[in-house]
């Protein structure tokens, strides 16, 4: 892909942030790097994922146009994968031609939330994925092969500024920051992540042993009680969607299964809102695409906004 854009003229900067953006009269003029490059064009693609904090405050300090969205946050829970197999295909579980088997939930609780799997990994591990110092974030994935011993999913909380981050645009970062920052310190901050059995977090009680199933994430785990890992709404949520899984997927709620935190990262808090060209609505010449932008909640609908955009970039250089 690289060889590719290179043979067509393009340019690649390895490790470099943008720091600033030049705009002049409502219209986008290039940004400026790290390194004190500026690279001018009147056409920028601002693709920078969901975790790009000191970019959208940079973003807003120069008045692009953003507004806070809902998001999500949990935990990751794990499961063996052969009990995940064995509810979801019976006899035929473990058939070579069915691979691992996924699922997917929700429960709409007595408080008004809803809870749900998110990123479902089937024979997957937990990974870390913090992009600061100081806090702690899962996320998972699953190799080609899908043969890994656990299956892991988020269980998460869906939250909205108007309910939950009301204060300013980027309030729901700060959010998610305290939470992060509250499970770094769980954890023994050392990096390991904060971890409970299902059972014990249903029996609010701190757990002191791993039962059927090892951890996954790395660097470590530290058992004791998650029941203040999260905001008291999203705990109850989970506390009750958990028996409510075990209702569809029997065994969901075992007392073995294991619960890591915290999941935060599941889309962004801020959208870079558009307009009908895929430009800043008060920016001209800015593309927001993907999950940084708002407008996107995973891998699939990442990519198929970028050739969105790309098709939106493409038509106005034609016109001109």
């Amino acid at each position: 892909m690289r060889a590719t854009i290179e043979s067509l003229g393009g340019e690649i900067r390895f490790e470099q942030r943008v720091d600033d953006i030049l705009i002049e009269k409502g219209q986008i003029h290039g940004v400026q790097l790290h390194s004190g490059e500026v690279i001018h064009s009147t056409h920028v693609v601002l693709a920078i994922g969901h975790s790009a904090r000191d970019t959208f405050a940079m973003l807003q300090k120069k008045g692009v146009y953003m507004e806070a969205k809902p998001f999500s946050m949990g935990f990751r829970i794990e499961h063996p994968q052969s009990m995940i197999d064995k509810s979801r295909f019976g006899q035929h579980a473990g058939h070579k031609l069915l691979g691992a088997a996924d699922y997917k939930l929700v429960h709409h609780c007595k408080n008004g939330r809803s809870v749900y799997s998110f990123c479902m990994c089937p024979g997957g591990t937990v990974v870390a994925a913090t992009s600061e110092a100081g806090h702690v974030v899962t996320n998972g994935m699953s190799q080609y092969s899908r043969n890994e011993r656990n299956a892991n999913s988020a269980i998460v909380v869906g939250i909205s500024p108007e309910m939950d981050y009301p204060q300013h645009v980027l309030a729901g970062v700060d959010l998610q920051r305290h939470w992060e920052r509250h499970a770094f310190l769980l954890g023994g901050e050392n990096y390991a992540a904060p971890a409970q059995l299902v059972g014990d977090f249903l029996a609010n009680r701190p757990s002191s042993a791993f039962g059927e199933i090892q951890p996954s994430y790395t660097p470590s785990v530290k058992l004791g009680n998650l029941r203040h890992a999260l905001p008291d709404y999203a705990i109850e949520a989970i506390t009750e969607a958990l028996p409510a899984f075990d209702k569809k997927i029997k065994g969901f709620a075992m007392h073995d299964a294991l619960l890591t935190g915290v999941e935060t990262r599941t889309s962004s808090p801020i959208r870079l809102k558009r307009n009908d060209t895929f430009q800043s609505l008060n920016t001209r010449g800015l593309y927001p695409a993907g999950e940084g932008a708002g407008y996107a909640g995973g891998i699939l609908s990442a990519a198929v906004d970028g050739i969105k955009v790309a098709e939106a970039v493409a038509k106005s250089l034609l016109q001109k």
